[in-house]
């Protein structure tokens, strides 16, 4: 085995309270200057079982690569699925993470979709517990960003043929990254494909498959060379209703109302987006979960997407063929402001958190 696995394939012998003092890497963090990318930190989360087994606790490890056959389900058949989530050092000074147990409960229906055993919930959250803590002193200062948390599920065992795996690694890593909204939200600029789909019925559009991800990043690119920032996907079926934009949750609003596409199996449960949905009502405002048909959401007054990395997204303007509609002024509009700091001020604590979201890292 080469040095660098062996390494990773070792358990940590320190407590993860002594790695948390000194003698970092994290120490020398510009917080000022972080980005929404990777930057290894020191500890990761691991646990292996065969198919038959039932899941036990992990354990900590120093974050490196990881032994896997060449065969392994995840390699060859794509049998895999992550989650996303972060850390927060709050204006209490605490750190938290947002609802934590609804990823776990995510990734369970995932597994159920790829034949995968699932996660228990009580395992996935102390896992989370485990790695956040370790590395507690990546988790960035309040308002400069959060500890982004990957947990990850994968068929890991070799298997010729297309069948479910015979042995499964469940792992989490962690990683600094900075607010994705430096100097406050900037509205952005998508672009309807009429030639793409992220999803069609009867699919995994539903779940967090690795394999959902890889196709957009064409229409991405293509988008993203035409000056957008992103892509707008249409249902598979009638092409004209909205589904997803790139990798986040679509939202519309008129007339005080908040419309976003129904969950049907083709578009992913986001977290973010049922978190928006809650507070929206609680703020007196109608949702409405159902067909959003694109020419009716071109003539909305405020658009947005939502998900983990930005909470939420302002949408400036939608382009579909030759017909761009401009939301406002092209600025965040005041519902879409008014949620994106209701969220945020829960995340921060800066705000009471009335639906019992935060999850408090356990003293150490």
């Amino acid at each position: 085995m080469p040095d660098h696995q062996r390494r990773a394939s070792q358990p940590l012998k320190a407590n993860p309270t002594s790695l948390a003092s000194g003698n970092n890497m994290s120490e020398s963090v510009d917080w000022d200057s972080l980005t929404f990318s990777l930057t290894p930190t020191d500890t990761m989360y691991i646990t292996t079982i065969r198919a038959d087994e039932p899941w036990m606790p992990g354990q900590l490890q120093p974050y490196g690569d990881i032994p896997m056959s060449p065969a392994a389900g995840v390699l060859n058949y794509g049998q895999g699925l992550f989650e996303g989530m972060k850390a927060y050092t709050t204006s209490k000074g605490r750190i938290v993470c947002f609802r934590p147990e609804e990823n776990a409960r995510r990734m369970q229906r995932g597994a159920d979709r790829l034949k995968m055993p699932p996660v228990p919930e009580s395992i996935f959250v102390d896992a989370v517990e485990q790695v956040v803590n370790a590395n507690r002193h990546w988790v960035p200062p309040t308002g400069k960003g959060a500890l982004y948390i990957r947990p990850l599920l994968m068929g890991s065992g070799p298997v010729l043929g297309v069948a479910p795996a015979p042995s499964y690694t469940f792992l989490i890593y962690v990683t600094p990254v900075g607010p994705y909204f430096k100097g406050g939200m900037t509205a952005i600029d998508l672009l309807i494909s009429d030639h793409h789909h992220r999803a069609a019925p009867g699919g995994s559009g539903g779940v967090k498959a690795i394999g959902n991800y890889a196709p957009g990043m064409k229409p991405s690119k293509e988008a993203k060379a035409l000056g957008f920032a992103e892509v707008i996907y249409l249902d598979a079926e009638t092409h004209t209703c909205i589904e997803e934009v790139g990798a986040a949750n679509f939202f519309c609003i008129k007339d005080g109302t908040l419309y976003t596409p129904e969950l049907t199996g083709t578009i992913l449960p986001g977290i973010t987006r049922d978190s928006i949905i809650q507070m929206a009502r609680h703020l007196g405002h109608d949702v409405v979960e159902g067909k959003v048909e694109a020419t009716f959401a071109m003539e909305a007054d405020e658009a947005f997407c939502c998900g983990t990395a930005a909470v939420i997204s302002p949408i400036g303007s939608i382009t579909l063929g030759e017909t761009k509609s401009t939301y406002g002024d092209g600025q965040p509009g005041p519902i879409t402001t008014k949620l994106y700091d209701a969220l945020t001020g829960v995340q921060n604590e800066t705000a009471e958190d009335t639906f019992g979201w935060i999850h408090p890292l356990p003293s150490l």
